[in-house]
């Protein structure tokens, strides 16, 4: 069973995107091919091996910079507010269930959250949140909050999920790191965390109902 992972496990580690948020990069490509950019998944690809997006989820390359490095790849002029509402769009519903099982989970484990992020998805996820719950704050969920762009480490590197391991005096095999991505889940499990992987047919809420 599923839930025999969580057999002396005292912390866990939690990604945002695609785990506690749902999330659908493909609508970012179509958001950007509605105003007019060909081949969006190509170019997307481009950037990703430039690596800016990379320094942009470290914290390396400001909203403006980023803005502006994606008029030069696309080749075309997008206002400020084009290029947020695009590059947000793949950021869906956040499920009251999920809160609410992590506020559950939060009074038997030490969890932390660990996100790959850049300023411009964490302003708008902060105020989808906020419109959402109002009385309650995302940070408030967790022991700890771990954004890449804030802290300039990003998964699957060793030194984010050490950072989140040192700093709170976890032991690596008494922690369980969850996410969607596989090559984070792989860069966890080198660190010596336990991992679950999240998709279609492994959902992380079961463990704990």
């Amino acid at each position: 069973m599923a839930k025999e992972i969580l057999t002396g496990i005292k912390n866990i580690i939690f990604d945002m995107g695609g785990v506690i948020i749902n999330i659908n990069y493909h609508l970012t490509a179509h958001a950007f091919e509605k105003l007019g950019v060909k081949g969006f998944d190509k170019i997307f690809a481009q950037v990703q091996q430039m690596g800016f997006i990379d320094d942009f989820e470290m914290g390396k390359v400001s909203p403006a910079e980023f803005r502006n490095l994606i008029r030069e790849v696309t080749n075309q002029i997008f206002s400020d507010a084009q290029i947020d509402e695009a590059w947000n769009s793949l950021i869906l519903d956040m499920p009251l269930n999920r809160i609410r099982i992590l506020e559950k989970v939060k009074n038997d484990f030490n969890i932390f959250l660990l996100s790959n992020n850049n300023a411009i998805h964490y302003g708008f996820l902060s105020k989808k949140f906020e419109s959402l719950y109002p009385i309650l704050q995302l940070e408030s969920l967790f022991q700890k909050t771990y954004y890449s762009h804030l802290i300039g480490m990003r998964k699957p590197n060793a030194n984010a999920f050490n950072l989140v391991i040192q700093e709170n005096n976890l032991t690596a095999y008494e922690t369980l790191f969850i996410d969607d991505s596989p090559q984070h889940i792989e860069g966890g499990a080198k660190c010596g965390l336990n991992t679950f992987f999240v998709d279609e047919k492994n959902s992380w809420e079961t463990l704990f109902v």
